[in-house]
């Protein structure tokens, strides 16, 4: 029952209300009013603004503070590690130093994102940021990373950093090179440029970073021309033959060339015997001379057939030399003693002033030092030739190569050195003897009448007979009155080396 009323009033309130609805339509269909604010007594309510503004505006204040609130007293505090500026020197690499996040003064671990890189093989500025996000909110912080090249190229200068140059020349370049760490190869980059009297070279990288290096220069030419003599310094001529001038050469630093110019002072008279001196004088343009000498010895050949030249190596000695000296005395007979450093100074000063001749052999008689190099032969021929002028006040020129100029020891130290020697040695006035009779002293025999035999059965009446003996040997000089003997006997007459005397030499086998 109930509920069916509740139906019936529910049906009335539908029907009253489509009834307001028709009499509403009714109104406005037959009402002089437009709108239902034109009614006489209809008032219009006005929307509450200002109270809906200050609502707001707490509202959103109060939010707006709290964040705030939040963002700076609880959000976690983010912050660099080591510099906010960093400049790497290349070619060192970026180490990353990081950043920290903390909160009240505690560290947190919290993901950071990082946004940038460094190219550490790329010179330039790089920015990197880290940045923590918690919903909207967010902090960041950034690093500025520099890599920079500091370091200027190497300049590298080939030849000689102080020139002379001659006055009418130009400069040569010697050669250069520029290479830097991080550009590479920058020789293409240098500039040269000729002031203040110097060559200056200069070359930048891409960072700007400058090398210098220079040459002094001085245009000046303080070298005389050099002449070089053909043939020999001394020519040997016999008498009666016409002398030709082997020639010369010259070479100057500035001008080449100056043969033509070469003024020659002196004469040869191939008809008279005597030393005649050449000289052979040069200037340059500047004024720089030059000048060497030649001598011309034209001498009448000794008589050497059926001559016996007695030689003697290796000494002097203290004993045996004496003896030897006593023996050629008592006959008259004169020799030639081919010294070395040993010995004592009185024996070489008594063979000097009885008429020998004192000749030149070697200072040390060592071969790996004596044939090592031409300057080494010559450095111990000098030594021994020193000794010999200090002795006796006199410079010898007859020379004795150690083991002859047919020795093949020398191969050993150096290939082909005899060759060279036996014409140097010619070249600077040396005459040089070989033998071509030998005492066997050398060690074939080491008996007096084995040395005799050897010496009587090597001599020829049709020649001049050098005969190679060793005055440290007690046997040689024991054996030496016999040989003089028989030479005297048998119509052989005896004489010393001069440098008249006409050269022996043996075949050279290096």
């Amino acid at each position: 029952m109930e509920i069916e009323k509740k139906k019936q009033n529910l049906s009335k309130r539908k029907k009253n209300t489509k009834r307001d609805k028709k009499s509403v339509f009714k109104i406005k269909k037959q009402s002089p009013y437009e709108t239902i604010e034109d009614f006489p007594g209809f008032v219009k309510k006005k929307f509450p603004w200002k109270k809906f503004l200050l609502i707001s505006g707490a509202v959103l204040g109060t939010l707006v503070l709290g964040v705030l609130l939040y963002y700076f007293c609880f959000f976690p505090t983010l912050s660099l590690n080591g510099s906010e500026n960093i400049e790497v020197v290349y070619p060192q690499l970026y180490e990353e130093p990081g950043v920290t996040l903390t909160r009240f003064g505690k560290e947190v671990h919290y993901p950071i994102q990082t946004k940038g890189e460094v190219n550490n093989q790329k010179l330039g500025n790089y920015k990197i940021t880290y940045s923590y996000s918690e919903w909207f909110l967010s902090k960041k912080v950034t690093r500025n990373v520099s890599i920079v090249d500091k370091e200027p190229p190497l300049l590298t200068l080939e030849g000689s950093t102080d020139l002379k140059l001659c006055p009418n020349k130009s400069y040569e370049e010697e050669g250069y090179s520029a290479t830097d760490n991080y550009d590479g190869d920058l020789t293409d980059q240098v500039t040269v440029e000729e002031k203040d009297g110097a060559f200056v070279y200069t070359v930048k990288d891409s960072s700007g970073n400058e090398a210098t290096s220079s040459r002094s220069v001085q245009y000046v030419d303080d070298e005389a021309p050099k002449i070089t003599l053909k043939g020999n310094q001394t020519i040997y001529q016999t008498v009666g033959t016409t002398y030709k001038e082997p020639g010369y050469t010259v070479s100057d630093n500035c001008d080449g060339d100056l043969a033509t110019q070469v003024k020659v002072t002196g004469s040869v008279d191939g008809k008279t015997v005597g030393t005649y001196t050449l000289t052979y004088t040069i200037s340059d343009t500047i004024g720089n001379k030059s000048e060497v000498t030649r001598k011309v010895v034209v001498y009448k050949p000794e008589p050497n057939t059926g001559v016996i030249y007695l030689t003697f190596d290796d000494g002097p000695h203290a004993t045996n030399t004496a003896k030897i000296l006593d023996t050629l005395k008592k006959y008259n007979v004169k020799a030639t003693f081919f010294v070395t450093m040993s010995g004592p100074d009185s024996m070489i000063l008594r063979e000097y002033q009885e008429g020998h001749t004192v000749a030149l052999h070697t200072a040390s008689h060592d071969y790996a030092k004596v044939y090592k190099s031409v300057d080494a032969y010559f450095s111990d021929l000098t030594k021994v030739q020193n000794r010999v002028k200090n002795i006796t006040g006199q410079t010898s020129y007859i020379i004795r190569f150690p083991g002859g100029s047919s020795n093949t020891v020398s191969r050993h130290y150096s290939i082909g050195i005899m060759s060279t020697l036996t014409q140097e040695v010619q070249k600077r006035g040396y005459r040089y003897y070989d033998w071509n009779v030998s005492s066997g002293d050398a060690g074939e025999t080491t008996s007096s009448q084995g040395v005799y035999n050897y010496v009587v059965g090597g001599l020829k009446r049709n020649r001049a007979n050098i005969v190679l003996m060793h005055d440290i040997k007690s046997y040689t000089a024991a054996a030496l009155e016999s040989i003089i003997q028989y030479g005297l006997n048998n119509g052989y007459t005896f004489a010393a080396i001069t440098m008249n005397t006409p050269e022996v030499h043996q075949k050279v086998n290096n």
